[in-house]
């Protein structure tokens, strides 16, 4: 399989109900109702995401209901988020709407910092 050359495009005419998993890059357009993983998912601004997202990156542009986590995310004007965003890099447009908490994905690695230094000691 090679990595970064294929890409895997849901319609706006398309509705599923379920987990969505891919392994490599997601274009979503139509209605998802379930969590998404993927590589990198990127969202059209008529999109609806009822569900946790899990992304390498991530660019939004619909309604999205449910956390995200991601360690690039981009959240375009027209996104709407109701749900908590946990990130690495971010980019959020003026005019985007989020209902939630932002956290940086670092605090989770900071916590895990003291107690590996105190083993190597």
């Amino acid at each position: 399989m090679a990595s970064g050359s294929t890409f895997s495009v849901i319609g706006a005419d398309v509705t599923i109900t379920g987990n969505v998993s891919a392994s490599a890059d997601l274009h979503i357009d139509g209605t998802i109702e379930g969590d998404i993983t993927c590589a990198s998912l990127v969202q059209g601004e008529k999109s609806v995401i009822s569900g946790a997202v899990v992304a390498e990156s991530a660019r939004l542009a619909g309604k999205v209901s449910g956390s995200i986590a991601a360690r690039e995310l981009v959240v375009l004007k027209s996104a709407r988020i109701d749900g908590d965003v946990h990130y690495d890099a971010l980019t959020i447009e003026q005019g985007a709407e989020v209902d939630g908490r932002f956290a940086p994905n670092a605090r989770q690695a900071v916590k895990a910092v003291p107690s590996s230094v105190e083993a190597a000691e």
